[in-house]
């Protein structure tokens, strides 16, 4: 799996570009994770990577639909009119799974690429933190159980966060006050 970071909007949110492989100029289908894109120039930026890396979008996965992890949803559905939106309410994703992690917010979900050991988690997870529970639709207790299911993940599964860097689980368990 290949995956590109981009570090968009003044929340500094982590809009991912997903490909099975490094693109090398052919056509790669590719997923957007979390469009944070806010004004035209990171709006740019995501268009001219795509586009000059030879890929198409063929989905955008919503970790959570807060303002920093949306704000580039239309941008990219007017530019790729027929992606597929897959959020906390896909009932069948190919090729990865959904975990629901409410708790920063009640649509919080993790995308999980179990064969890559790779999970992308929102706002659930970060290095060493977590998501913020005192906005509409959050809850510490809920959280704290959406962690829970994180933990059962393998230890070398790869954390991409919402925000800040990679990390794994392992190390959250070892780290991390909240697991």
């Amino acid at each position: 799996m290949y995956i590109k970071t981009f570090y968009f909007n003044p929340f500094r949110e982590c809009t991912y570009v997903i490909s099975a492989r490094e693109p090398d100029g052919w056509r790669l289908p590719c997923m957007i994770i979390d469009p944070g894109c806010y004004d035209e120039k990171e709006q740019q930026r995501l268009f001219d990577y795509i586009i000059g890396s030879h890929m198409e979008p063929i989905a955008v996965l919503i970790t959570h639909a807060h303002p920093d992890h949306v704000c580039g949803l239309e941008f990219v559905q007017e530019h790729w009119p027929k992606i597929k939106i897959i959020d906390h309410t896909t009932t069948e994703p190919i090729g990865f799974r959904i975990i629901p992690t409410p708790g920063h917010k009640e649509d919080s979900v993790c995308y999980y690429f179990e064969k890559e050991g790779v999970i992308f988690t929102g706002d659930t997870l970060f290095q060493e933190g977590i998501g913020r529970t005192d906005l509409p639709g959050g809850d510490m207790p809920e959280l704290i159980r959406s962690l829970g299911r994180l933990k059962q993940l393998p230890p070398e599964t790869k954390v991409y966060p919402g925000h800040g860097y990679t990390t794994t689980i392992g190390d959250e368990i070892k780290h991390n006050p909240y697991l």
